[in-house]
């Protein structure tokens, strides 16, 4: 995500290296190359010079302290002003209402239907709301089979009527609906179209007109740049949205949507989303996505992260069987567990400032973990709770219920005995200190 405008911006400030304090004169290439990086990036050339030209009235004259480089202070300017142009804070979001209603637009491929299928799930299990999904696509009896496959894979019920054309009189309807079965929000998926029609904008505005919804959402393909805030422009000018959602961040991303959809239509981007798995939708964060975008990492989203993932029960337990010297094969499965269900390994790992540089060219898949939870897996239940039990016969059996060579259960062994090490040496550490963020709700 945004590997090429952070590599390009990260050249740009290498020009004030050496440099004593920011001038005009020592600023003129780095102003040039930041712009050309944003021009690059798919952002429109006007934002881009206004932009640039804020960061420079802001550098010029600041005096450089002597443990900060002219390139780090250049770096903090821009990154609070790529905060400012991208809404500058978390917009709020209204899920209030009996029920609350929340249209989702958009064009046809942007993930609208994927994106309303993560919203229900993000509201379920991190809200404690009821929501019911409604498929108004008319159009597209696929679209109205994706969601209902989606409603059943997160355990939410979806709205369908198959016979009926009447995209307005569904979505009223499904209110009816929601309020007999104490739903408490609607999420309207509408048509899309490959383009952006007459027909397209009245239907989704007389949708929106009948039910009032307290929120607008309009989805966007992160991948598509400038066309995408075009787009978002003439929906803006007709729906008069609350909000945008970035989706396919995980893609070939430039950013050009990211840093100008905001700019442009005066609306804040409320979610952000990767992937095709249901937990992976995220608040948009200004400043947390302006320091990802610099290379910075984003260690709170990553800390929080953690923290849905945290049992405090678990980890009290845990925390004993660290102070005793005991963590064994299942404590380890069950923290790579805990792992995958953060998110995708190599987002997480770009999260850690520093790591997104020297992870951008490498596979990361999530089936990483595979392999040593089939060497878990082929463990007994004996061997898991005491690894000290295994032997070389032991390890054999275990390398090939696996399907495994020797070699790679004796490194995992090794390795496994190695943290075990670590962990004794911090035994008189305090838990806060070897899990950082962990225990704070």
């Amino acid at each position: 995500m945004f590997n090429s405008l952070q590599e390009k911006l990260e050249s740009a400030f290498k020009n004030l290296k050496g440099q004593s304090r920011i001038t005009e004169l020592n600023i003129a290439s780095t102003i040039k190359e930041i712009r050309r990086a944003l021009v690059d990036a798919d952002v429109n050339y006007k934002i881009a010079k206004e932009f640039t030209d804020k960061v420079k009235d802001k550098a010029v004259g600041e005096k450089v302290i002597n443990a900060i480089s002219p390139g780090q202070l250049m770096t903090k300017i821009v990154k609070d002003e790529l905060a400012a142009l991208m809404g500058g804070q978390e917009a709020g979001f209204n899920a209030k209402g009996n029920p609350a209603v929340i249209l989702i637009a958009g064009l046809q491929g942007s993930g609208k239907t994927t994106f309303s299928g993560k919203l229900a799930h993000y509201l379920k299990t991190k809200k404690n709301l009821s929501p019911l999904l409604v498929a108004a696509d008319i159009y597209r009896p696929a679209a109205m089979e994706q969601l209902r496959v989606l409603g059943e894979q997160i355990g939410v019920e979806v709205y369908v009527e198959l016979e009926n054309k009447d995209a307005v009189s569904i979505a009223q309807n499904a209110i009816l609906e929601a309020k007999s079965k104490n739903k408490n929000v609607v999420i309207i998926d509408t048509a899309g179209r490959l383009a952006i029609d007459e027909a397209m904008m009245t239907e989704v505005a007389n949708i929106r007109n009948a039910v009032k919804p307290q929120e607008i959402l309009f989805v966007v393909d992160s991948m598509t740049g400038q066309d995408a805030v075009n787009t978002a422009k003439s929906f803006n000018d007709r729906l008069d949205f609350t909000g945008v959602v970035l989706t396919k961040l995980d893609g070939d991303t430039r950013g050009g949507a990211a840093l100008s959809v905001q700019y442009t239509v005066n609306k804040p981007i409320k979610f952000i989303s990767s992937g095709e798995k249901m937990d992976t939708l995220d608040v948009f964060y200004p400043d947390r996505m302006a320091q990802r975008i610099l290379g910075m990492g984003d260690i709170t989203s990553l800390v929080e992260k953690a923290q849905e993932q945290f049992d405090e029960v678990q980890a009290k337990k845990l925390e004993s069987k660290i102070r005793k010297n005991k963590f064994d094969f299942a404590d380890f499965k069950t923290q790579l567990e805990q792992i995958k269900k953060m998110g995708n390994l190599k987002d997480l790992m770009g999260m850690i400032p520093g790591m997104g540089k020297q992870i951008k060219d490498i596979d990361i898949s999530d089936d990483s973990f595979k392999g040593i939870e089939a060497m878990i897996n082929s463990m007994t239940p004996a061997e898991r709770e005491n690894p000290d039990l295994i032997d070389g016969n032991r390890r054999k059996r275990i390398a090939k219920g696996a399907g495994k060579d020797i070699a790679e259960v004796n490194a995992f062994m090794k390795q496994f005995e190695q943290m075990r090490q670590m962990m004794k040496t911090m035994n008189k550490m305090p838990m806060s200190r070897m899990m950082p963020g962990m225990g704070k709700r």
